[in-house]
């Protein structure tokens, strides 16, 4: 019976399992749940009945195989203005009725800073192909925004989710060498290879958490399991493929009130015009970064061109985090003109559509 497996993201058997499949799992994987096992030491019966359990329950929300959107569509960050009295109902539709909007989070600053009048911001996905411009426009007529600002990555420095494995981390605490950016220029895939990666990208269900769960994906695509793990193996080295990984509910307390994180912040830094991926590279090593990129924001943002986001559970934690981040710049001798926190409040976290068909279907629907 589920009801009698522990459940908790504080049982240690748990514990052991979240920290390596929230973000250790890199790439594809014919058989990911056991790599989960072997990381981790946990056998590998238990690791799929714990998931499956706790996936059931609601505490891990969604299981899947992520890509690189950003190799597969353009994509931005967006910062909306919204009156307040639409600002929810503006969030509803984003996160409920706009597949390519990702990331939904109704924003705030500690103080009345630049750019602290944009209260929504959403991750924005659309294919290779469309334009940007055209869809949030076309999202400024359905949820009456009145403005938006579009922020693409230039380079990306570090992507991973890992609530778990952060939790114990020390302010300051970084990689031995700055981190790599990785380019955001699209890949070609053949049809094939678009049908595979959209087939493999869905989520698991409960059914699916077990020894071979592509064996059912490679049915639905119409091959074999072996060519559909060597088109995957393709995607992969296309460097398109993600990591696999259990999502955690990281918001909304669990139905024992257990939170995974409580605040999150998106750090913004001012930096030197050309040393952007200086620092990004000095942002991206401090392990309690989930993301950090280099991105426009422009006189609205102060010219902001780093930015990233770091969770805790304890807000001045959070900005120790910070501060830390803050010194380790300042003693590699990059200045830093304007930096700012934007915290999270209100969110919800999807994967975002990346299918043309989807999309076009989407705006002959909203035409």
């Amino acid at each position: 019976m589920t009801s009698d497996i522990p459940t908790a993201i504080s049982d240690s058997t748990n514990a052991k399992i979240l920290a390596v499949s929230e973000d250790l799992v890199a790439g594809f994987q014919r058989e990911p749940f056991h790599v989960i096992a072997e990381k981790s030491e946990v056998p590998l019966e238990t690791v799929i009945e714990r998931i499956r359990a706790m996936q059931e329950v609601g505490i891990i929300r969604r299981v899947r195989q992520t890509m690189l959107a950003t190799k597969l569509a353009h994509g931005a960050l967006v910062a909306w203005k919204v009156p307040e009295e639409k600002l929810n109902d503006a969030f509803d539709f984003m996160a409920k009725d706009d597949p390519f909007s990702g990331h939904v989070v109704i924003r705030s600053t500690d103080s009345v800073v630049s750019g602290s009048g944009y209260r929504l911001w959403t991750t924005l996905k659309v294919p290779v192909g469309e334009s940007l411009d055209f869809h949030a426009t076309k999202l400024l007529a359905l949820t009456g925004a009145t403005e938006y600002l579009l922020m693409p990555a230039n380079g990306v420095f570090s992507l991973g989710v890992g609530h778990m494995r952060r939790r114990g981390m020390e302010p300051g605490e970084k990689t031995p060498d700055p981190a790599v950016m990785m380019t955001t220029v699209p890949a070609n895939l053949t049809d094939e290879e678009w049908e595979i990666l959209l087939v493999l990208k869905e989520e698991l269900s409960l059914d699916e958490i077990c020894e071979n769960p592509w064996k059912g994906r490679a049915e639905q695509a119409g091959v074999s399991l072996e060519r559909f793990c060597e088109v995957a193996e393709e995607l992969n080295k296309k460097k398109v493929i993600g990591r696999f990984s259990t999502f955690l509910e990281h918001v909304k307390p669990s139905q024992t009130g257990e939170r995974v994180t409580r605040f999150n912040g998106l750090f913004h830094w001012a930096v030197p015009k050309g040393r952007e991926m200086q620092a990004g590279g000095e942002v991206g090593r401090h392990y309690c970064m989930t993301h950090a990129y280099w991105r426009e924001g422009g006189p609205q943002f102060g010219d902001v061109n780093i930015m990233g986001v770091v969770h805790g559970t304890e807000k001045d934690r959070v900005l120790a985090h910070k501060a830390a981040i803050d010194k380790h710049l300042e003693s590699v001798g990059i200045p830093v003109s304007y930096t700012n926190v934007f915290w999270g409040g209100r969110s919800e976290i999807k994967p975002s559509e990346i299918s043309p068909k989807i999309y076009k279907e989407w705006h002959a629907k909203h035409a």
